[in-house]
């Protein structure tokens, strides 16, 4: 069985897979009333590649941990996906969706930790 601070990880590494860049992992666990603990944020540069770094999410947290999201919504335009693991929502989006919804400045109060690219 998995803990849900394992989750990270495997998370990163099947955005770096898919080539997933300027992935910010925002904490939100001091925060009265979220809806999770933790948002995880990348970009992928089409809709193809966020649907390809939204499905890597799920198959790896499947094969390593057994685990499945609760839910996901997004594949119909694939320009923001978000997948719901309960504690830790991933958020995949195409460049011009994340800037227009800048979750970053969204949660700006919490403690945010950028992921160095992969270049």
């Amino acid at each position: 069985m998995y803990n849900k601070t394992n989750l990270t990880e495997p998370i990163i590494e099947a955005i770096q897979d898919k080539k997933g860049r300027d992935i910010t992992l925002i904490d939100l666990s001091a925060i009265e009333g979220t809806s999770a603990a933790k948002f995880i944020i990348c970009t992928g540069n089409t809709p193809t590649q966020v649907a390809a770094i939204a499905d890597n999410i799920r198959q790896e947290l499947l094969d390593r941990l057994k685990v499945k999201p609760y839910n996901y919504d997004g594949y119909r335009n694939s320009k923001w996906i978000v997948l719901d693991y309960g504690d830790t929502m991933i958020h995949v989006f195409v460049p011009d969706f994340r800037q227009f919804y800048n979750l970053e400045e969204l949660w700006s109060d919490a403690p945010v930790t950028v992921i160095e690219n992969l270049d």
